[in-house]
């Protein structure tokens, strides 16, 4: 994948497959734009097509993750970036143009991020609204900064969660609380987003880049294929019957059980040492 500078985010690759997205705007509480969007968009594509990626790590600069979108800014970008993609109109001219702008591009973003085979990780160092928080709930894990506060509080603003806050919301806890959480507008504490399931980890500020680290080298150095299977499966059996979750996980389970990494599995626990997966990667490191 390619890294450097882009519309409102940097990007690095570490060793062993670890993607870090990091936004680069502090200036702007690293707010949203259509032309981000986009980027991110691509940036993920091409994520999910290099072997050379395990995990992505989204992190943001200064005292935001994001704070939503970026109204005063919506086409712009640094001046030091190099765009991804081309720039077009970002729709919300009319009720049409807002329905195909809501879909084309803003929940292009989290569908992305959850059709993602690799994992993914949400480092919230700070303040997470709207996108932001509908971008870190899409994430499969969320570390916080003490200091975070998330919320969606549209409502403030007589709009919608538009980017599919509301259902992320319902799938992380529950229909009562989230319509406790929307209607009534909050914005909480990160302790208070760990009390209701929506994010997974606390840690100090200073401490949250290497959290987020620590997590991501434990997930690389995973079985990948198991990994990345297992993951579509949990989400799958959020949406399917008892019976339906059944087949499908057997589906995958006749990939992995003749993989590679299980064959690994096996022998290490027949030895008694750690088990050394991913050869089947080695050459992308």
């Amino acid at each position: 994948m390619e890294t450097g500078k882009f519309t409102g985010f940097e990007v690095t690759l570490e060793k062993p497959g670890i993607a870090w997205i990091e936004f680069n705007e502090p200036e702007r509480l690293n707010g949203m734009t259509s032309a981000k969007k986009r980027d991110l968009v691509e940036t993920l594509i091409q994520a999910q097509m290099d072997k050379a990626v395990r995990v992505v790590v989204f992190i943001g600069t200064g005292r935001a993750f994001c704070a939503g979108d970026d109204l005063k800014a919506y086409q712009g970008s640094s001046d030091d970036s190099t765009p991804l993609m081309p720039p077009i109109p970002p729709g919300h001219d009319t009720p049409i143009d807002t329905y195909n702008g809501l879909r084309s591009i803003s929940q292009a973003l989290n569908l992305a991020i959850r059709n993602l085979d690799k994992l993914s990780i949400c480092a919230i160092n700070g303040i997470a609204i709207q996108t932001g928080l509908s971008l870190a709930l899409a994430c499969d894990f969320r570390i916080a900064a003490e200091e975070a506060r998330l919320g969606s509080a549209t409502l403030r603003f007589a709009l919608l969660p538009d980017e599919g806050g509301q259902y992320l919301l319902v799938q992380h806890m529950g229909v009562a609380k989230t319509m406790d959480f929307l209607l009534r507008k909050k914005i909480i504490s990160a302790q208070e987003c760990l009390e209701l399931g929506l994010v997974h980890e606390v840690v100090p500020a200073d401490q949250l880049r290497q959290h987020a680290a620590n997590l991501a080298l434990e997930l690389a150095n995973g079985p990948q294929a198991s990994m990345r299977l297992l993951k579509r499966s949990i989400y799958n059996a959020a949406e399917l019957s008892f019976e339906q979750s059944l087949d499908e996980i057997a589906s995958k389970t006749a990939i992995t059980d003749h993989h590679a990494d299980a064959r690994e599995g096996v022998a290490a626990f027949r030895e008694k040492r750690e088990a050394d997966f991913n050869a089947w990667l080695k050459e992308y490191e």
